[in-house]
């Protein structure tokens, strides 16, 4: 059903004159009255009355306008909503993180994106960087926050929000707790707290690249896959652990953080936005930009993941 005619009957019925309603909808008087013949047509039955005493609504017209008033609503809205999805300034924006993006990362974008597209709905999902990538390449998630290195194929797009070091967390109890500043070589005899290799690759690759250029291989005691989850394990005092730096914002009575000297170039750790850029929608590209603005000295890095 023509919705022109839906409107020129609602007009007309609030109306009731068809020199007013023409002259609202901008349109000469018989192509309103031909219009709202063919509606009546199409219906099947009378809407107005036509008569000396002016226009009036029949009891159809009557039944049928508070669902004509619905029906126009809900066509303006559903205007207004591909309209601000296809500009980015509304509709929904799935973004996967990892749960190491909370000590700062996440906290500094989502506030800046949700006061300057209030009209996106942002729904926020915490699972690994594997499971991001794999995710974003399923098209269940539009965007990501994952730690790099990233060491899984993945056809995506990434833009280095953050660089970072490890720091070594240490029990409270433990001799080199006292220290101010380590060489890596100083844990060679330490108990381990590692990440694990299948869900946490890209820092399990990173940390034991690390240790092998100090000289040693890590005795592993533990596994784990979330650095929360390796912190929590440090501060029960099952081992010494590699972690990015960012986390020493968790602060903890029975933990310390120690700065490492020398470490490779090649073992440095990172944040970085993930996406697919023939995938990536409107919200997405401003969610994107956003990130790089507020993290301009990296924004430029854009790589594939291997």
């Amino acid at each position: 059903m023509d919705l022109r005619r839906i409107r020129h009957f609602v007009t007309l019925a609030e109306t009731l004159n068809f020199r007013m309603a023409a002259e609202r909808l901008h349109m000469s008087q018989p192509p309103l009255s031909v219009s709202i013949q063919k509606l009546e047509a199409e219906l099947g039955t009378k809407l107005f009355t036509r008569g000396s005493g002016g226009v009036a609504l029949t009891p159809s017209g009557r039944a049928a306008l508070a669902e004509a008033r619905r029906l126009l609503f809900h066509n303006d809205q559903f205007v207004d909503l591909a309209s601000q999805a296809s500009h980015g300034t509304g509709g929904t924006l799935e973004v996967g993180f990892v749960g190491s993006c909370t000590f700062g990362l996440l906290q500094k974008l989502v506030p800046r994106f949700r006061i300057e597209y209030p009209g996106v709905d942002l729904i926020l999902k915490e699972a690994t960087s594997t499971a991001i990538l794999q995710q974003i390449e399923n098209d269940e998630l539009d965007i990501g926050l994952v730690r790099t290195p990233l060491l899984d194929s993945a056809q995506v797009r990434l833009v280095t929000l953050e660089t970072e070091e490890f720091v070594a967390a240490i029990p409270r109890g433990n001799p080199l707790a006292a220290r101010h500043e380590l060489q890596l070589a100083e844990l060679s005899h330490e108990a381990f707290v590692m990440y694990t290799r299948n869900y946490a690759a890209g820092l399990h690759s990173a940390a034991m690249l690390a240790c092998q250029h100090a000289g040693f291989i890590p005795r592993v005691a533990q596994e784990a896959t979330q650095v929360q989850t390796v912190l929590a394990m440090v501060e029960s005092g099952l081992g010494v652990a590699l972690v990015p730096s960012i986390m020493q914002r968790f602060a903890s009575e029975k933990m310390v953080y120690r700065k490492l000297l020398k470490l490779p170039q090649a073992a440095s750790i990172g944040m970085a936005l993930a996406y697919r850029p023939e995938m990536e929608s409107a919200a997405a590209r401003r969610f994107r930009q956003l990130a790089e603005r507020e993290f301009s000295g990296y924004g430029e890095g854009l790589v594939s993941a291997l």
